[in-house]
């Protein structure tokens, strides 16, 4: 039987991860209406489109880590009873994923092209894809924007607002493409260059609604949104350390998949092509785990704040069960409808031969993907940092890379499947066993779990 603070603790939980989970995969929903469009233009400009998002979703995974710390610590003043300080965790979010934005930009433009050139792709793949990863690149800034507003609003327990931002982003991205990729308004450009400008519109409009939005709020003033924050130096810094350790993390485990991609680019366009529709599967799926990780930070940072070990405890275990039965569900409706799923990005025999066998042994993986993102994200909501980057540096660094390389050049595609099963499940163990022991160090552990 669970006690009566558990039973709360899982309504919590599902109250604020159900839009959130919502939000998250409108975010992935945009790059799969991009592929999809794409892919049905042209299996080629699928290619180049795959290949100019894996070194973006690097930098854009990487920076939507380092402002993690918005989140955590608005959970912790609100735990600690300070409302009124959450506005001034948002002030320093926001300039500083406006810099991250901007230092992303000028990066990705000044070397991405350059890199895609000399990574030994098959002809044609690197230049071809160029010029999308640069139309990418212009709307990090926008974008990071949005994302320090969403962390913002989940915190509050107003995830609602954010969730409805995000789907009507992917209104104006799907019109965008319908109009773009097959050139209907007579550009002169299509395929993989004219979907990135629709995503490109789709991330400014939804920053400069969320953004009005928190300026409407009725209790923006009490939260001190409109005030200069007095200075914090030790909230600034926790803010940027939550974040930095976040980050890490992140940039090790997308980077580990952009390498894979880029293996895939050299066993060819097909394989290139049919790896991108696994990816892009797995990460809509990795996007229930990925809501229901901030709505675990957001209540294990609130207990953390009030000084709650029993509930840190609780609220990261009550995480972890629902992302597991939730994953589980997933993996057994991918598995008989692998097929359909690929044949909706393009019906070439040749991409379904390849890519329908990969994604029915990619849903291997799912459970423990999710359980992994979870439990990382209660430890540093937890005060612990930097050990989740350790253990995502062991399961993805230096487990998941050279492994998919050498199954890759034995069995194809297959073969970098079978290396993320590995490096999933590496990693769900260590993150589980790492929140139990810092949760139950805590202090304020005489309460029922």
């Amino acid at each position: 039987m669970l006690s009566p603070a558990t039973r709360t603790t899982a309504k919590d939980l599902l109250t604020l991860a159900w839009p959130v989970i919502l939000a998250r995969l409108g975010i992935m929903t945009m790059g799969l209406t991009d592929a999809i469009v794409v892919g049905n233009f042209s299996g080629r400009e699928l290619a180049y489109h795959s290949l100019a998002w894996a070194p973006t979703a690097v930098v854009v995974t990487t920076s939507v880590g380092l402002l993690m710390g918005i989140q955590v610590m608005i959970a912790r003043v609100i735990g600690e009873g300070r409302p009124e300080a959450a506005g001034a965790v948002l002030r320093r979010g926001l300039v500083y994923g406006l810099q991250i934005g901007i230092l992303a930009m000028v990066a990705l433009i000044a070397l991405g092209p350059w890199a895609l050139r000399h990574m030994g792709l098959e002809d044609g793949l690197g230049e071809g894809a160029g010029p999308a990863l640069i139309v990418f690149s212009l709307s990090m800034p926008f974008y990071l924007v949005s994302v320090a507003c969403q962390f913002f609003l989940e915190a509050l327990g107003r995830p609602k607002a954010g969730m409805v931002a995000m789907w009507v982003a992917n209104g104006v991205n799907l019109a965008l493409n319908l109009l773009l990729v097959p050139d209907l308004l007579g550009l002169g450009f299509n395929g993989a260059f004219a979907s990135a400008w629709a995503t490109f519109g789709a991330r400014a409009s939804l920053a400069v609604f969320l953004i009005w939005f928190i300026m409407r709020l009725p209790e923006a003033r009490a939260l001190g949104v409109f005030r200069k924050p007095t200075p914090e130096p030790a909230a600034a810094r926790e803010q940027i350390r939550i974040g930095a350790g976040a980050g890490s993390s992140y940039f090790i485990e997308v980077a580990a998949f952009a390498l894979m991609t880029i293996i895939a680019g050299q066993l060819g366009a097909a394989e290139t092509a049919a790896w991108a529709v696994v990816l892009n599967v797995s990460a809509i799926v990795f996007m229930i785990p990925m809501g229901l990780s901030s709505a675990t930070a957001v209540l294990v940072g609130r207990a953390y704040g009030a000084h709650d070990g029993a509930g840190v405890l609780r609220a990261g275990l009550v995480g972890i069960a629902a992302v597991t039965a939730l994953t589980l569900i997933v993996a057994l409706i991918t598995w008989p409808g692998a097929g359909a799923m690929v044949a909706a990005y393009n019906r070439d025999p040749a991409l379904l031969a390849i890519a329908a066998p990969a994604l029915v042994l990619a849903s291997l993986f799912f459970v423990a993907d999710g359980i992994q993102v979870v439990a990382a994200q209660a430890n540093r909501a937890a005060g612990d940092i930097w050990w989740p980057t350790i253990m995502h540096i062991t399961a993805y660094g230096a487990i998941m890379m050279p492994l998919g390389w050498v199954l890759a050049h034995q069995i194809g595609v297959d073969g970098l499947v079978w290396a993320v099963i590995v490096a999933s499940l590496v990693s769900s163990t260590l993150l589980t066993g790492r929140f139990i022991r810092v949760a139950r160090r805590l202090p304020g552990q005489t309460a029922a779990v």
